[in-house]
């Protein structure tokens, strides 16, 4: 959590952070808030596909092994496939 100028609930870890929302309420601490703008770029999108569970099972075993997460290394490998497949023959 490093780069936190101010926090509420003065939690130094992200557990400390969840524990302290847990048991309290942003009203109890409305008047310590202040206003802020920002903007969310809507342009990325995810593709959702059935995968079968034995097989679910066996990547995240394999991208656990590997120190990344599943979507991770299954985007990997499928963007290998598809490089392979399209290149010239």
């Amino acid at each position: 959590m490093s780069d936190v100028k101010r926090s509420i609930s003065e939690a130094t870890s992200y557990q400390e952070l969840g524990e302290f929302w847990d048991s309290h309420d942003l009203g109890e601490f409305w008047e310590k808030t202040e206003s802020v703008e920002f903007e969310v770029e809507l342009d990325a999108s995810v593709a959702y596909f059935p995968i079968e569970t034995t097989l679910a099972i066996q990547l995240r075993q394999m991208a656990q092994q590997r120190g990344v997460s599943a979507q991770t290394l299954l985007n990997l490998w499928v963007q290998e496939k598809v490089t392979q497949d399209s290149a010239p023959k």
